[in-house]
This record gives C-alpha cells, sequence and structure tokens, in this order.
C-alpha cells in the first residue's frame, strides 16, 4: 500500500489547477469484497420501510356472527365468515410491520468504504476539482463542460461541502450525476458510480472526518501520546 496518490485538480475552465494528495489509507487501502457485500447489504436493508401489513382473521372488520348451525346442514363446520378460507376473510402468514435495519459497526463501515474508493481510485476514477462554477452564480452549462473534461462516463457521483450552494444548483437537476454531501459519502454509491468527483473543499472536509485508517488512526494515537 502506497503511502499518497495525487491527482490533479481542474479549476472550472477545465485548466489544471494544482494537485491533491490522496491518502494512501484512504484511497489505496485493501478492497474487501465480502465486507462491502455485507456493508451494502446492510445499508439496503435499512433503507426499507416495513411498514408492509396484512390483516389477520382477528383484525378483519365483520365475521362475529356465526355463518350457520353447527350441525345437520351437511357442510363443514364454521364460526366465522372471517376465516382465511372466505372471500374477504383475514390472512395468513401475511407480512407484518418490522425493522429490517441490520447492525453494522462503524468500523465495518469505514473500510468498506475506503475498499470502495480505493477500487475507484486505483482504477483513475477520483477526481478533484476546485469548483464548477466560474462566477458566483449557478451554471448548469458551465459546471456539465468541468465535468466532460473529467469523464464522460454515465453515473457520476459529486462530493460537494455542505455550503456549496453553488454546485448545488448546478448539477442538482442533471441525470447522470449524483449529488452527496462530503459526510454522507457511503460505499453503496461509490460502488454504483462510475467515477467520483470531489471539490477542493470537500475532499479535505472528507479526510478530516472519521473515515481514515489503521495507520492514520495510529499515527493521531501516537501524536496524542507524545503530547502527554
Amino acid at each position: 500500500m502506497s503511502d499518497t496518490l495525487t491527482v490533479d485538480v481542474l479549476d472550472p475552465k477545465g485548466k489544471k489547477a494544482g494537485t491533491a494528495d490522496l491518502p494512501g489509507e484512504v484511497f489505496d487501502a485493501p478492497t474487501n469484497v465480502p465486507l462491502i457485500h455485507q456493508v451494502v447489504v446492510a445499508q439496503l436493508a435499512a433503507a426499507r420501510q416495513g411498514t408492509h401489513d396484512t390483516k389477520t382473521r382477528g383484525e378483519v372488520r365483520g365475521g362475529g356472527k356465526k355463518p350457520y348451525k353447527q350441525k345437520g346442514t351437511g357442510r363443514a363446520r364454521q364460526g366465522s365468515t372471517r376465516a382465511p378460507q372466505f372471500a374477504g376473510g383475514g390472512t395468513v402468514h401475511g407480512p407484518q410491520p418490522r425493522d429490517y435495519s441490520q447492525r453494522t459497526p462503524k468500523k465495518m463501515k469505514a473500510a468498506a468504504l475506503r475498499g470502495a474508493l480505493s477500487d475507484r481510485a486505483r482504477a483513475g476514477r477520483v477526481h478533484v476539482v476546485s469548483g464548477f462554477a466560474p462566477g458566483e452564480a449557478p451554471s448548469t452549462k458551465a459546471a456539465l463542460a468541468v465535468l466532460d473534461n473529467l469523464t464522460v462516463r454515465r453515473h457520476v457521483l459529486v462530493v460537494v461541502e455542505r455550503s456549496d450552494e453553488i454546485t448545488w444548483k448546478s448539477l442538482r437537476n442533471v441525470e447522470r450525476v449524483h449529488l452527496l454531501v462530503a459526510d454522507q459519502l457511503n460505499t453503496y454509491d461509490v460502488l454504483v458510480s462510475d467515477d467520483v468527483v470531489f471539490t477542493q473543499g470537500a475532499l479535505d472536509a472528507f479526510l478530516a472526518g472519521p473515515t481514515k485508517g489503521a495507520k492514520a488512526t495510529a499515527t493521531s494515537t501516537e501524536a496524542e501520546e507524545e503530547s502527554k
């Protein structure tokens, strides 16, 4: 695992405005496919509402009166017209409200995200831009021109700062773009996107967050111990 990957930073006009360092502990980490699968399954499961509900025979309205007498009719005995075998009756073993969420430790989520980002970075599909609009007003045309200089693939994940309204307004209606705030970056959205584009501010905010590798954690721990 290398220490740092370096990518060019493009300005809104598509020209090189510098370089950005992608730390190896985040963008060149091992890609654990089973771990990523587990985290993605848990994320999709947590997105399910779980509000599906069917009525049992005790919940269906009516059916309180015995439909006919117990004996002498030649028919099978019945106690209610809301039994499952009757039209309009209750449902047997139907879906009931439930919580689909799975417990996924934060370290697993962070490791899976590092693996997904590393896979994109090793393929040259992680990009950094200084911004998407040349002025102080939103411009979808200008933002698309920046994207076209980076990639022509169909699905692009753009990571922005929470306060970056110009970029958000410029790209929010573009079909092939999915916008996320830096602290919302997740494994699933990285995997379903062909390219990941960070603004410089979003990259800095993301790297300053909790998603860092064991090496960075150890370094910070050593620094804390030395300061004591």
